[in-house]
């Protein structure tokens, strides 16, 4: 394969009108101007620019157990219309996704229906340390400190000390005080209460409680540490002076776009855990975000029915879908002047791959797996349900005017997506770690 004439984006963020060559999955060449050889397969791609695959190092794609809501066949076909080439998916699946036994029966599911690259964490649930340890390939350990119900959730502060004490690998936190959160809502639960009574549940001292309890432990016991989906400015300015080498941490699209004042409009469409913020919060997390204190993006793709989201508050379940629209509005916010292309494709690409010890890709590079998207910066399009791949078939973006839509998805140099259509033959591959 030869893509020819793209705008490259290298993850230093200069960019050049380059050709790419692709050979057995691999980037062969990249050069001003290389010339086909015999039965290559060209990629006319003037005017178009060419990013590194995004690599989504949260998402919830349901299966098993939950297919009613999505499935990796339907969710890994929305990451490719969406430029998602490799995902990390959590582990609150049914069963839970706790024994090696259960991981290998993900990543035999994968390697059957995914037509993107695909890795699995392993969660933890107080009585599976050994699992934890020596679960293979697993890109790290989930603990869900908050906001969970069931097995999944650790709000034992002895537990909680005991897995970061035991296991020496990553282990990603969802930072929410489960203490506070139940105080919270027996003070403040009334009959028919609005959706929007779930960022005030859920304060934001929630969060910062329980980030400043993960942040402890793992400089304590020198672990590596990942807080996934920050949501608050006070999180921010606290790992701005607490951050070490060890800890590294991500905010979502929803909490960078979206604020308190969606409830309005979406109801319950708006709510997720952690919830939704005040304004000022999310141009906090912006700052964060620009000035590195935090690392990278991830999209808690989340889905639920339309059905079980109309339930009333707070029946209806946390979490929105994602994967589809996180790369057209980071691209749309490099247009718009808010970060550039290379701020984008680091916190979406390179920085992904490196802070979960992701072999060979989020990066252009020669020698390393071809996960390549080709974007189209002019042409702007609106979000609609009707056109979305996931099963859910709803988006709280809808009708947002982006641009940056993928033109082309490539996965191990194999086109996934091109002409609006997913190639439903095209199987990715188990992501490799190293660690």
């Amino acid at each position: 394969m030869l893509i020819q004439s793209a705008n490259v984006v290298f993850r230093d963020g200069s960019i050049h009108q380059l050709d790419v060559q692709i050979e057995n999955g691999r980037i062969r060449h990249i050069a001003e101007e290389i010339t086909p050889e015999l039965g290559e397969v060209a990629i006319p791609a003037d005017g178009l620019h060419l990013l590194a695959g995004v690599i989504d190092p949260q998402v919830h794609f349901r299966e098993p157990g939950l297919e009613h809501k999505e499935d990796l066949q339907t969710a890994s076909h929305a990451c490719a219309k969406g430029g998602v080439t490799s995902f990390l998916e959590m582990p609150n699946t049914k069963p839970a996704t706790t024994s090696q036994q259960a991981l290998d029966d993900k990543l035999q599911r994968a390697s059957e229906k995914s037509v993107v690259n695909y890795g699995f964490f392993i969660g933890a649930n107080g009585t599976n340390i050994r699992e934890l340890q020596t679960a293979q390939p697993a890109c790290g350990v989930k603990i869900f400190m908050g906001a969970m119900h069931g097995e999944l959730l650790i709000d034992s502060d002895s537990i909680l000390e005991e897995i970061f004490r035991s296991v020496p690998r990553l282990i990603a936190v969802h930072a929410e005080d489960q203490a506070r959160i139940r105080e919270r809502r027996s003070q403040l639960l009334t009959d028919n209460p609005h959706p929007r009574l779930h960022s005030v549940i859920q304060d934001e001292t929630t969060a910062l409680l329980a980030t400043q309890k993960a942040v402890a432990l793992s400089n304590k016991y020198q672990r590596r540490l990942h807080i996934l989906h920050l949501s608050t400015g006070i999180e921010v300015e606290y790992l701005r002076l607490h951050k070490t080498p060890l800890i590294t941490c991500e905010v979502t699209p929803q909490h960078l776009f979206l604020d308190t004042s969606a409830y309005e409009s979406l109801g319950t469409l708006a709510q997720m855990n952690p919830p939704l913020r005040s304004p000022e919060n999310c141009a906090q997390l912006w700052q964060g975000l620009l000035d590195g204190t935090i690392d990278l993006i991830a999209t808690d793709h989340a889905p639920h029915t339309l059905e079980e989201k109309a339930q009333p508050y707070p029946q209806s379940p946390s979490g929105m879908p994602g994967v589809e629209t996180s790369l057209a509005l980071m691209l749309t916010a490099s247009q718009q002047g808010k970060c550039t292309l290379g701020q984008v494709t680091q916190w979406m690409s390179s920085r992904p791959a490196e802070s979960y010890g992701i072999v060979e890709r989020g990066e252009i590079r020669v020698g390393w797996w071809a996960d390549l998207v080709l974007v189209n910066l002019k042409e702007w399009k609106r979000v609609t349900a009707s056109e979305l791949l996931t099963k859910c078939g709803w988006s709280p973006f809808e009708g947002w005017n982006l641009t940056g839509w993928v033109h082309t998805t490539i996965v191990n140099g194999e086109i996934v997506y091109a002409n609006g259509k997913v190639n439903p033959q095209v199987r990715g591959k188990a992501l490799k770690f190293t660690a």
